[in-house]
Parts: structure tokens; C-alpha cells; sequence
């Protein structure tokens, strides 16, 4: 690695180019997330047409996030080495693709090839974003920058759960598919045109002279401890949060008897207000001078995280609707919190041509958890519980209330990560 000053972000970018970029990644966060998670508004009626029990439903998550993962380290490899908007553009077009072609889908295996598709294009969307938007805003940004990026999230969940519910009631669940797919396709267009690549690394004092082969990214971070409780707690976060999200319509359409149309309405709007404000919260916060201390930062994602976990577990503790509704406006929010500061906290202890590779990472570990572990742990126990007879309610109540304690788990790794985070992000940017 090589020692330089860092060039100042007024010197490469002015205030708008740099929103601008920030902007339109944002908008591919939103359409990665809502092409993620519309199966899960819609696993009720495909649940019932494809005749699936909840394990078998939870199996639905399983090729995205197989292949996200298969293809996640190649084409994070390709991001550390090749022009980051033009490989975002190739993803954003194949996934949303993929994601209006499951609306032409007529069985289990057709849908799962189709999912595959959505997986292989998301594998290369968020490292190539994180890496873009680190080159436009200095380490003492990135937080706040990120935190704005990651409103993807809850506009994202708002698409993939409100308007999915209410177009599939209207016109079946395929038809949600399409309407979810077409807006990428433009967006990638949108990006080709108007979009440049940055120098790499031109906003930190350590540059490397070349890119690190996986082995050697992989080595660094592993020696990086704040690293490795920082990755660990964010996919812990995901595991727990989007864990239990995955089954909470389901949960909603069982328990209180609503349709997919209701139950998506009723997270929409908890996904929006509440996913949005937790996140212009927190990019406020973040922003202020005291928060330069990525302590600071750690120990915040710790507090939050810990204290949300006791909502997460009453939301399925309670029979009455309205209380339940009230957990779900103090829980969901915090699942968006994590978001942006545990990709910045990443993005600064990872050095500048291993940043694609280390989100990439970390998003690894998140959708194994998230999509593959969790929704197989719930709906495992649900059917398990639910013994000779269809699964229900109550066995899914259960399952889920299993699942709620695990944020606690994620609260220890961020709090661990603030004893090492200081040296390790020296070690990794030049600076703190």
C-alpha cells in the first residue's frame, strides 16, 4: 500500500455531482431490495396455488441467495478491478429482468430458475454502489452517505410489500412481478448516460498500488477485528430483522385474517414512514462533528439493536392486533437503522481496492443468514410445532418468537467492534 494526502471531494466533484450519484444509488438499493422481497408479501398466494408447506416456502429464498452468494465474490472481484458503472449497469438490467420474467413463471422450478437470475444480478449491485459512493464522499462522510443510500431499504420494502400486495390483489401475484422489474431496465439506461466512473481511492490517504487477490482481502480483513464483529453483527442484524420479516406477512394473513393485499399495506406503511424517518434519524446523527469517533458510531448500532430486540419478540408474544402493530413501529425501524453506518463502518476498515470485495462480504454472510438460515429455522420449527397437521398460526407464532432474542447477539458483536475500531480503521483508510 501507498501513503499520499487525500484529495479533497471539492477538488473531483462538486455538491451536486456528488448527491446526484448518491441519488441514483439509492434508487438501485430501492429496486435490489424490493425485487428481493416481494416473495415474501406474495408467499401466501403461491404458497396455496403451488400447494407449499412453510418449509417449502422458505425454500423460495433459497436460489437468490445461493447464487448471490456463488457469484457475489467474481463479480465483487470485477468491481475492485473494472469499471464499477458499467458492471452496476449490466446488474441492475439482468436482475430486474429476471425479476419481470418471474411473472411469466407456471410452476415451483420455473419460479426458482427465475429467482436464480434475480440473484445472480443483485450479487454485483451493492458492492459496486458502496465502492462508487466511497469515492465521492471521505471517510468522515461515508456514514451519513451511506445512511441516505440506505433509505433503498425501507422505499424498497414499501414497494416490494404495499404496491405488491395491492396489484396482486387487483390482478394476481405474476402481475406484481412486472410492474416490480420494469422500472430497473430504465434505471440501468438512466445510469450508462449519465454516470462516470471515479478514480479509485482518491478521497483516502492509503491507496494500494494494486488490487489484492480474495486470499489476500480476505487475510486483511480476518486481521482486522472491528471488522469481523462489524460484518458479523450486520449479518446477525439481517438474520434477525429481515428473519423475521420474511414470514410476518404470512404471520399477519394467519393470525389476523387479512389477504396479502392487507398485510402488505399494513408493513408498507410502517416500511416507509418508519423505515424512512429511522434512517433520516440516523444520517442526522451520524453527521454531526461528535460522531466522527467511529466508536461512537459502534456503540450507537449496539444501543439500538439491543433495545429493539424487546419489541421484536412482544410484536409475536401479543394476540391483540393493535399492540402488536405498535412492536412493529418500534422494531421494523431499527432493521433499517443498521443499514447505512455498518456499511460505512465496513467501507473505512476495508482498504480503498478491496472495498467491492469486503461489502461483498459482508452481504454474504447477511443473505445466508437472512434468506437461508432464518426462513429455514422458521419455517422448519413452524411445520415441526405444527406436527401432523398443515402448519398454522400458532406453530409459526412460535417459531417466531425463537428467532426474536438473536438481535441481542448482533448488539455484542457491534459493541466488540468499538474496542479494536480506532487502530483497525487507521490501519485501513490512513486516518480517523
Amino acid at each position: 500500500m501507498a501513503s499520499n494526502a487525500p484529495v479533497n471531494a471539492d477538488d473531483v466533484s462538486t455538491i451536486g455531482q456528488r448527491w446526484y450519484v448518491l441519488f441514483i444509488m439509492m434508487l438501485v438499493y430501492t429496486i435490489s431490495i424490493a425485487d428481493r422481497y416481494v416473495l415474501s408479501t406474495l408467499l401466501g398466494p403461491i404458497s396455496k396455488e403451488l400447494n407449499l408447506s412453510d418449509i417449502g416456502a422458505a425454500s423460495l429464498g433459497i436460489p437468490l441467495a445461493l447464487f448471490y452468494v456463488l457469484m457475489g465474490i467474481p463479480l465483487s472481484w470485477l468491481c475492485d478491478r473494472s469499471n464499477r458503472r458499467t458492471l452496476l449497469v449490466a446488474c441492475v438490467a439482468v436482475w430486474s429482468l429476471m425479476t419481470a420474467l418471474t411473472g411469466y413463471t407456471r410452476g415451483y422450478y420455473d419460479l426458482l430458475l427465475a429467482r436464480i437470475g434475480v440473484g445472480v444480478g443483485e450479487a454485483g449491485g451493492t458492492p459496486a454502489c458502496n465502492s462508487i459512493i466511497a469515492d465521492y464522499f471521505p471517510a468522515d462522510r461515508r456514514s451519513m452517505a451511506m445512511t441516505i443510500f440506505a433509505l433503498g431499504a425501507p422505499i424498497g420494502a414499501w414497494l416490494g410489500s404495499d404496491l405488491a400486495g395491492y396489484v396482486s390483489n387487483l390482478h394476481g401475484w405474476r402481475a406484481a412481478f412486472l410492474v416490480l422489474g420494469v422500472p430497473g431496465v430504465i434505471l440501468a439506461i438512466i445510469m450508462m448516460v449519465t454516470i462516470k466512473e471515479p478514480t479509485r481511492g482518491r478521497l483516502d490517504a492509503v491507496v494500494d498500488d494494486k488490487a489484492p487477490s480474495v486470499m489476500e482481502t480476505v487475510r486483511f480483513l480476518w486481521s482486522q477485528k472491528a471488522a469481523v464483529h462489524a460484518m458479523i453483527g450486520a449479518g446477525l442484524s439481517a438474520f434477525w430483522g429481515w428473519g423475521l420479516m420474511w414470514f410476518t406477512p404470512l404471520f399477519l394473513q394467519r393470525t389476523y385474517g387479512m389477504d396479502e393485499g392487507a398485510a402488505g399495506a399494513l408493513l408498507g406503511e410502517i416500511y416507509l414512514v418508519g423505515g424512512i424517518g429511522a434512517s433520516l434519524v440516523t444520517a442526522y446523527v451520524v453527521a454531526r462533528p461528535s460522531f466522527t469517533d467511529p466508536r461512537k458510531i459502534s456503540n450507537l448500532l449496539a444501543v439500538v439493536t439491543a433495545a429493539a430486540t424487546i419489541p421484536s419478540f412482544l410484536a409475536y408474544w401479543t394476540y391483540d392486533l393493535g399492540v402488536a402493530k405498535l412492536m412493529w413501529w418500534i422494531f421494523i425501524p431499527a432493521i433499517y437503522f443498521y443499514i447505512g453506518p455498518a456499511m460505512a463502518l465496513c467501507q473505512n476498515l476495508a482498504a480503498p481496492k478491496m472495498r467491492g470485495m469486503a461489502i461483498a462480504i459482508s452481504l454474504i454472510i447477511a443473505n445466508l443468514l437472512n434468506l437461508i438460515v432464518a426462513p429455514a429455522i422458521v419455517g422448519g420449527l413452524s411445520d415441526y410445532f405444527a406436527g401432523s397437521q398443515p402448519a398454522g398460526a400458532e406453530s409459526l407464532r412460535l417459531a417466531q418468537l425463537i428467532l426474536a432474542p438473536s438481535g441481542l447477539w448482533a448488539a455484542w458483536h457491534y459493541w466488540r467492534a468499538s474496542k479494536y475500531i480506532i487502530e483497525d480503521q487507521k490501519r485501513a483508510v490512513g486516518y480517523v
